[in-house]
């Protein structure tokens, strides 16, 4: 892993291609990417990120900032990219891919592994169904690069034999039953995808650490995992972190209300939320093995999300009483 040192070194370098070389650089930001504050020369303060080597290639990287410009300029709250002085979304460091955005003010609705009170979670529901169904009218009407050489979130990648975030059912902290079960939920949803319709450019990850708050609105960021993908992956990955809660049927309820303001979203589709909930989990228990090693507790807790989804899913049971 690169230490602070090397990592301000190579942000101080990436400054040039922005024309803010010298200007106060200070880490803010250290997981899949790492991210710098940084002002650009017009006195704009940006966020400088150095992208983890070896996830996204600088064409798959420049496509997702052009994808977020083409949003924006479509009225979506996204965040926004800043060209380097050469007019190309990314710049090359020594190796590493770095980009800017605009700096947002604001926090997060919350870290990605927390489990914020239900009330919270459910007076941001509405607002950020909307805000997906914004997103998704928007690429539909075009505001999406063409081509959109991004990685697809398709049935091979959540369900084939090498799965794009690593075989969930081989999760070291499953017992032999468990990952049993897992083969033949995973089995079963292969046979109900193809019953979902609405396919398209998702952003893939929108955990309420990828949600900002600014000045009282949503916005949406860290566009890492987008790609071509179903629609209700996107609505799945809000619910997942409310799992558990007495509240998730309340949440889904208000997330796809704000959703259908917007855009249709059909009863025989909305029938498939469940599915997606659990081939997120699953996606999921097996992403944990990779970052996150050396803790055993926290791959057993996603593993153990995925068997609760897989046991509903084999017994058609819902994980909430009927969502309208």
């Amino acid at each position: 892993m690169m230490d602070d040192a090397k990592a301000y070194e190579l942000a101080g370098a990436a400054q040039r291609a922005w024309l803010c070389q010298g200007a106060p650089l200070q880490m803010v930001w250290r997981s899949e990417n790492i991210v710098f504050a940084t002002v650009h020369g017009s006195g704009a303060k940006l966020a400088l990120r150095l992208h983890r080597p070896g996830y996204q290639d600088p064409a798959a990287i420049a496509c997702e900032l052009a994808w977020c410009a083409k949003l924006a300029d479509a009225g979506v709250a996204v965040v926004e990219p800043l060209p380097a002085a050469s007019g190309a979304w990314v710049a090359q460091v020594q190796g590493m891919t770095a980009s800017c955005l605009r700096w947002i003010s604001g926090k997060p609705l919350g870290a990605a592994d927390e489990k914020l009170e239900g009330s919270a979670v459910l007076e941001r529901a509405e607002d950020l169904g909307a805000l997906l169904a914004h997103l998704h009218n928007a690429a539909d009407a075009g505001a999406c690069p063409s081509p959109f050489p991004r990685a697809a979130w398709d049935q091979d990648a959540l369900l084939g034999p090498a799965p794009r975030l690593g075989p969930f059912w081989e999760n070291p902290t499953l017992s032999a039953e468990e990952s049993t079960l897992l083969q033949q939920a995973r089995e079963k949803a292969a046979l109900m995808l193809p019953r979902a319709t609405d396919y398209g450019p998702i952003h893939a990850d929108v955990l309420r650490s990828n949600v900002m708050v600014e000045a009282g609105k949503l916005r949406l960021i860290d566009f890492d995992d987008c790609g071509p993908g179903w629609r209700l992956y996107d609505l799945a990955t809000v619910l997942i972190q409310s799992w558990g809660d007495p509240l998730l049927g309340e949440h889904a309820r208000r997330l796809v209300a704000g959703y259908r303001k917007h855009r249709a979203l059909p009863d025989d589709q909305l029938e498939l939320l469940p599915l997606f909930l659990s081939l997120r989990a699953f996606s999921s228990a097996g992403w944990v093995v990779t970052r996150a090693a050396q803790d055993p507790k926290r791959q057993r807790s996603y593993a153990r999300r995925a068997v609760e989804l897989a046991r509903l899913l084999l017994k058609d049971a819902a994980p909430w009483e009927g969502v309208a």
